[in-house]
């Protein structure tokens, strides 16, 4: 069974480093790995087309460079897609929209083996994780679910609510702030830097560490002030940038530079300002 990069960091107590991917294309993977600056990627499945074979070439190649993988899905089916995840040899899991104790009690078990011991709904598959006929079953395989990190998002106002009962459900490891949803579901649709999403997301951090599960902070980009202010709290784990928004900003900025230098002029698309070629 392999490793998971990720586990050995959170028990080590050490920082760890993500990045955002909606391509499952396994080349964007493997690029990740050859930079040999991440520990892990995000696979955003909850927003992006992807299918079975997909999920098995993004596990293989995170195992080419030794780096963990980690899968974002959503709030339902959420026991198909974390075993089918997991099984392909993305290691951990990230759930979308947990609300109540009941939610967050059925991601764990979703992940952990169905046995007296672990109390999960995960049975013995002949997947990628199990090596197909290898390690179908065995302790080495149901040590290796034990091991899978489960993250939460904490997005939603009845989460934020009842967040002590959430983060006591056994087996949660990692949590997740989700300014986007939170303020949408307070009333306050696009007002992420609003006072009271500012204080949700402070107060969720604060009681993350309180009950010794870990907090990750999510960035767009390398903003100095932003990234010691979650220091400060003490937040040790990061995911940062998304290959999407990557390449948006790209095509606009470098695109719009070149457009400017050869006279391409602005256009108008969709109501916002575009560039093409004259008139």
């Amino acid at each position: 069974m392999r490793r998971n990069r990720l586990r050995k960091l959170l028990n080590a107590d050490q920082p760890s480093l993500g990045t955002h991917l909606h391509s499952s294309w396994p080349s964007i993977t493997e690029l990740v790995g050859l930079s040999g600056m991440f520990d892990y990627v995000e696979f955003v499945a909850e927003y992006a087309p992807y299918d079975l074979y997909a999920l098995e070439n993004l596990g293989r190649a995170a195992d080419l460079h030794d780096i963990s993988a980690m899968m974002k899905i959503e709030q339902e089916p959420r026991t198909f897609l974390a075993i089918r995840a997991i099984g392909s040899g993305i290691q951990n899991v990230l759930f979308a929209d947990p609300r109540t104790v009941e939610d967050v009690e059925q991601c764990v078990r979703a992940v952990r083996a169905e046995s007296p011991d672990t109390g999960g709904l995960h049975g013995v598959g002949m997947r990628r994780d199990a090596r197909f006929v290898l390690d179908v079953g065995s302790p080495a395989w149901v040590q290796a679910l034990d091991d899978s990190v489960v993250a939460i998002m904490i997005e939603k106002a009845p989460a934020v609510e009842n967040l002590e009962s959430l983060l006591s459900v056994k087996g949660v490891d990692m949590v997740q702030f989700g300014p986007a949803d939170y303020s949408m579901s307070i009333g306050l649709v696009g007002q992420f830097g609003h006072p009271k999403v500012q204080e949700a997301e402070r107060y969720v951090i604060e009681t993350a560490l309180k009950m010794n599960v870990a907090p990750r902070a999510e960035l767009n980009d390398l903003d100095a002030d932003r990234i010691q202010k979650y220091l400060d709290m003490g937040v040790k784990h990061f995911c940062i940038g998304t290959d999407t928004k990557t390449l948006y900003n790209w095509f606009k900025n470098v695109g719009g530079q070149l457009g400017e230098l050869i006279g391409r002029k602005p256009a108008e698309q969709d109501g916002k300002s575009s560039t093409s070629y004259g008139d």
